[in-house]
């Protein structure tokens, strides 16, 4: 669904580096180094973003129902 503001296991604040996080990877970046330039330390925080599905687009067609 939507990216976490926190990251679920130390609670550092992360949903702020998500939208850059993302235009760095399609723009050919690499993902490691992307966080890298973020200051994602953290392997929970870098999982959070590693992790991320984003299904909202896939879900919204069945909200009318």
């Amino acid at each position: 669904m939507f990216f976490p503001i926190r990251c679920f296991t130390c609670g550092a604040v992360i949903g702020d580096k998500y939208e850059e996080y993302e235009r760095k990877v399609k723009e050919g970046q690499n993902p490691a180094r992307a966080l890298d330039d973020l200051k994602v330390e953290r392997y929970c925080c870098r999982r959070m973003f590693m992790g991320h599905v984003d299904v909202s687009d896939k879900v919204i067609k069945y909200d009318k129902l």
